[in-house]
C-alpha cells in the first residue's frame, strides 16, 4: 500500500480511548477529555512532590501560550490540596485536572509502563497519539513536535 493510502487509512481511526475519560478540574466541574478532540492535545502528567514535574511547568505554560490552536492540559497525580497549594504558586493558563491515582493505570495505557512522572502524551486533532514523552520536557523537542501535528 502506498504511503497515501496507508495514511488515509489512519485518518479513518477512531480517537485512542484516553478521550473517553473524564476529571474533575480544580472547581470540581466534570471535565470530559472528549471535549479536547479536534484540536492537537498535549496531556502532561504530573505532581506537586516530583522535582521535574514542577521545573517543566512554567515551560508548558510558556509552550501553551505560544501555541494557542493546541489544547494542553495537566493531569495531576496527586490529592486536590497538594495541587490547589502548587497552582497558587505556580500558575499556569490551562486546565489541571485531578486524576489522582487513576492517573497511573492511564499512564500505563499510554506507553508509560514504569508509571514514572512527569509523562507527556501528544495526540494529533482526530485524538490519535502522536507520540509519549517520558521525563522532563525540552521546549525546542515540543515545538518540533506541534509542528509535525498541526
Amino acid at each position: 500500500m502506498a504511503v497515501a493510502g496507508i495514511r488515509a487509512a489512519a485518518s479513518l481511526l477512531p480517537a485512542d480511548p484516553f478521550f473517553g475519560r473524564s476529571f474533575q478540574d480544580l472547581n470540581g466541574e466534570d471535565f470530559p477529555l472528549s471535549t479536547l478532540v479536534g484540536r492537537p492535545v498535549l496531556a502532561n502528567f504530573w505532581a506537586s512532590w516530583c522535582p521535574p514535574c514542577v521545573r517543566e511547568m512554567p515551560d508548558l505554560d510558556a509552550l501553551h501560550r505560544e501555541h494557542p490552536g493546541v489544547a494542553f492540559v495537566g493531569l495531576a497525580v496527586d490529592t486536590r490540596a497538594n495541587v490547589e497549594r502548587f497552582v497558587q504558586k505556580v500558575p499556569v493558563s490551562y486546565p489541571v485536572l485531578l486524576t489522582g491515582t487513576q492517573g497511573i493505570p492511564l499512564m500505563r495505557e499510554l506507553g508509560n509502563k514504569g508509571g514514572g512522572l512527569p509523562f507527556t502524551a501528544l495526540f494529533d486533532a482526530r485524538g490519535r497519539s502522536a507520540g509519549v514523552i517520558l521525563g522532563e520536557v525540552d521546549p525546542a523537542d515540543i515545538r518540533r513536535r506541534i509542528a509535525e501535528i498541526l
